[in-house]
């Protein structure tokens, strides 16, 4: 029996091990059922605390599940699995650094496990720190040579850096060894400039038949059998594998739009009319941020500006919601609401914050980038933190917008992709935000059109230096030449010229007007 299991009766232990299968199978209302009558005999146990913390974590509430797992790890303070689970709570709650924490206790504890150097690795990732992630991956596949999530992410590493085809060849090499790993599937897909052929579309429809599969995989496979039909032109078996990828990841986390919808009229609501910030007007001036929905051309201005001599491309930075996630804790209520109690020192101290967490990305050039992209909720709070701070709102068509975020895999975090529903609101949320913000901060603020930029790029990287107070340099023109690591969906785009050739909706025709309807577009007209 599991260690872990000690001091349960027979029939809770019957109830814990039955939740555990079904979580691994993602059934979160079976594994809950379960594990609600193991709860109600023994509500103080480790391991009924530490399943019923990862229940609501893939609920979304994740605060609760890191109270609940806290209670949980006081009981068991050297169980480096407790630690390990905390990491990844602490994670997909979306705090990065107590998640690197978390983890490196782990792997204090228990050296020999391979999936605490894992999961350190991904958490590293999402902090841009790829050498101290490559590092830690290393260590996790050199403990377990088929360790697929870990080889895979080596390989992503290597895209990063440009290397595209070392990475295509290691995601090759791991579906050869195991041929429903959908995250290797996907990785090849996400290398835009690679084509599937008929054979890999076989052998995908091959592995979602497989019992071995899981519905990890099947998303993963499903994501990337959906680019290879897109590829042969086949546009409505395409949409029908996304509507069955989507189906099955919309499972682990259902996507609450009314919710999110209040949250971000009331940061609005808390911004307008906009408080009396940090005093030093130059504070900020270190830093421009790349905010927008994904697939609306963040990573391709972000390349722009790093190939200015003076800017560093620091890709997504987790920093601006930690350190609003910080003061929250600090003042025991949750953000914004303690927004109308800050005073002119307040936002300074965070500005200086958030700068201090950042002074990595300044070591060689004076000014960068921070392109996470949901950063634009924050646009009101950015503002009140560092004044000087220049603010690139991304824009794009919104159907080719959200048609590009149903068709890429994104993370947990970014539930609303699942439907055209959810992905028409958010849409909304969006374009009401940022226009609010725009019209509340001029000339701190500029939204940047895609497609302006691919038809006249001379005259809009001109005019998007100028914005940042930036010289002309001629190295932004060609900024496909820059061989940067890049960390994003875009990777390999970004490294080729702009083509104008890139509007897909067009050739879905009628196929997209369920989308169309729910942004309230008219229907397709050939």
């Amino acid at each position: 029996m599991n260690p872990r299991l000690q001091g349960l009766g027979p029939n809770a232990t019957q109830y814990v091990m039955n939740a555990g299968q079904a979580l691994d199978a993602g059934r979160v209302d079976e594994a809950d059922h379960h594990l609600a009558k193991a709860l109600a005999a023994y509500p103080e146990h480790p391991e009924v605390l530490r399943m019923k913390a990862g229940i609501l974590s893939m609920r979304g509430l994740h605060p609760e599940a890191i109270r609940t797992m806290q209670r949980a790890l006081a009981q068991r303070p050297q169980d480096a699995l407790y630690h390990n689970t905390m990491g990844s709570l602490l994670g997909t709650a979306g705090d990065y650094e107590g998640a690197i924490r978390a983890l490196r206790q782990t792997c204090e504890l228990q050296p020999g496990l391979a999936l605490a150097w894992y999961n350190l690795g991904v958490m590293l990732t999402k902090c841009v720190r790829n050498e101290e992630a490559t590092d830690a991956l290393q260590r996790a596949v050199a403990l377990a040579p088929t360790h697929t999530g870990a080889r895979a992410l080596l390989a992503d590493l290597l895209r990063t850096r440009g290397k595209v085809e070392e990475a295509a060849a290691e995601y090759r090499r791991l579906l050869a060894a195991q041929p429903t790993a959908g995250i290797a599937w996907w990785g090849l897909a996400d290398i835009k400039t690679q084509r599937f052929d008929d054979n890999d579309i076989a052998q995908m429809r091959a592995a979602l038949q497989r019992r071995e599969a899981s519905e990890n995989d099947r998303i993963g496979i499903g994501f990337a059998l959906a680019k290879a039909l897109d590829d042969a032109g086949r546009y409505a078996e395409s949409l029908d594998s996304l509507a069955q990828a989507n189906a099955v990841a919309r499972r682990h986390l259902v996507w609450n739009a009314p919710a999110f919808s209040a949250s971000v009229a009331a940061i609005s609501d808390a911004f307008e009319p906009a408080p009396h910030g940090a005093p030093e007007q130059a504070l900020g001036r270190e830093v421009i941020f790349i905010v927008s929905l994904p697939r609306s051309g963040s990573t391709l201005v972000e390349q722009i500006l790093a190939s200015h001599s003076s800017v560093e491309g620091a890709g997504e930075l987790p920093d601006m919601p930690q350190v609003l996630a910080e003061e929250s804790r600090r003042r025991g209520k949750p953000f914004p609401q303690w927004v109308s109690e800050m005073q002119p020192a307040d936002w300074r101290r965070l500005g200086q914050r958030y700068l201090e967490r950042t002074a990595h990305w300044r070591r060689e050039r004076p000014v960068f980038t921070d392109k996470l992209p949901n950063n634009w909720i924050y646009i009101g709070a950015i503002r009140a933190m560092l004044p000087a701070a220049r603010i690139v709102v991304c824009r794009r068509d919104p159907l080719e917008t959200c048609f590009s975020c149903y068709r890429q895999q994104l993370d947990a975090n970014n539930g609303y992709t699942r439907t055209f529903a959810d992905l028409a609101t958010f849409w909304r949320d969006f374009d009401r935000s940022v226009s609010r913000s725009a019209a509340l901060h001029p000339g701190f603020v500029r939204e940047n059109s895609y497609e302006a930029l691919v038809t006249d790029p001379q005259e809009q990287i001109r005019e998007l230096l100028a914005f940042c107070q930036l010289p002309f340099e001629e190295a932004c023109l060609n900024f496909h030449e820059n061989q940067r690591e890049v960390r994003s969906p875009s990777a390999t785009q970004v490294r080729q010229p702009l083509r104008r050739d890139t509007a897909r909706s067009q050739r879905y025709g009628a196929l997209l007007d369920p989308l169309r309807q729910a942004l309230g577009l008219p229907a397709y007209a050939p």
